[in-house]
């Protein structure tokens, strides 16, 4: 249920004016901000929403300088609709977005988690017919994230028309996409990682990705594997997203990175048996830090040193937009324990 509200509450951030003139019909757009009376939708100026993110927060967020309260866009739609359960909130905000009601998910069978499945074929076989990165929207569309494409780019491809099927629907679309190898700790292909992108181009509300209900999704054998980009040995770092994790390899392009794809696939991932010392990529939403916090403690169980790296907006890869390389390998500096700040930093500076 949290990362379904952390989930809703992205989305909704990324159309952060229109919720506004919808749900705070009563407010105007002053620059960057959203202004209304208070949270109710009353006429005035106290209550202002994040419409974008910036060096004060990531869009979506609201505070009443009156107050002193404070929320997301969440928030927003429970108290202006009057509901009272999150399922309400919920599938208000998927109406809003356009998206399926939400319902609950079974509970998931590790051991048949575990078990190779014809969909992990299908992935194998997907990757194979993708191509080379080079030259294609997919590479554009991380270069517009602000990632070096210079760092270790192998586990990605491109597929021009990979097939989308929306939720819910009988019809299949096609849309082109990135496509990110899944791996085990063999370098095995157990499952594939598709961010479908829009042809258009880029642009600062969808940030490339193509403007359909569920722009993300993973296929095959994903519980304790991920997008892995470097060879381990004793260090590594782990985190959710494929974007988040290339953008510390921009600043630490020798620092070996795995990128779990969730929330709750990060807090069950493998490691291998030389690794002596983990980063934790953590993103600052509650499903996120929770996470984290279970990595970590499985590590520090394990014997191995567990260390985490905070953003200072909503993941690393809103860092590198928002400040920039040299910035963000700044701010990293600051939480590399000595040995590896020389180790991972002086490659960048040399």
């Amino acid at each position: 249920m949290a990362e379904d509200a952390s989930e809703l509450a992205r989305r909704l951030a990324r159309e952060a004016e229109a919720v506004c003139r919808h749900y705070l019909s009563n407010g105007r757009r002053e620059g960057r901000y959203w202004l209304v009376g208070d949270v109710n939708n009353t006429p005035g100026r106290s209550l202002f929403v994040r419409l974008h993110a910036s060096s004060k927060g990531p869009p979506g967020k609201w505070t009443d300088a009156a107050t002193g309260e404070h929320g997301d866009l969440l928030d927003v739609i429970g108290t202006t609709c009057g509901f009272r359960s999150f399922r309400e909130i919920a599938n208000e905000a998927r109406r809003c977005l356009k998206l399926p009601d939400w319902q609950r998910e079974p509970a998931i069978d590790a051991e048949a988690a575990r078990r190779p499945r014809n969909s992990t074929r299908a992935a194998r076989r997907l990757f194979g017919m993708a191509q080379p990165l080079p030259g294609t929207l997919g590479e554009a569309y991380l270069a517009h994230r602000g990632i070096d494409l210079s760092v270790s780019t192998d586990a990605l491809r491109f597929h021009p028309r990979c097939f989308y099927r929306p939720d819910g629907a009988a019809d299949v679309e096609t849309w082109p996409a990135l496509i990110s190898a899944v791996t085990d700790l063999t370098g095995r292909i157990t499952g594939v990682h598709r961010t479908w992108l829009d042809p258009e181009g880029f642009d600062d509300r969808r940030l490339g990705k193509a403007p359909i209900d569920t722009p993300r999704r993973a296929m095959g054998d994903l519980l304790g594997h991920a997008a892995r980009f470097g060879i381990t040995d004793d260090v590594m770092a782990a985190g959710e997203g494929i974007e988040t994790m290339l953008s510390l390899r921009t600043v630490l392009p020798s620092l070996p990175v795995a990128a779990a794809l969730s929330a709750n696939h990060l807090a069950t991932l493998l490691w291998p048996v030389t690794l002596r010392r983990l980063y934790v990529a953590v993103d600052a939403d509650a499903a996120g830090i929770n996470a984290a916090k279970a990595l970590t403690v499985r590590a520090l169980d394990a014997g191995i040193e567990a260390i985490a790296l905070c953003p200072r907006l909503g993941d690393f890869n809103e860092d590198l937009r928002a400040f920039g390389k040299a910035q963000l390998r700044d701010m990293l500096r600051h939480q590399l324990l000595p040995g590896d700040d020389a180790r991972f930093l002086d490659v960048i500076s040399a």
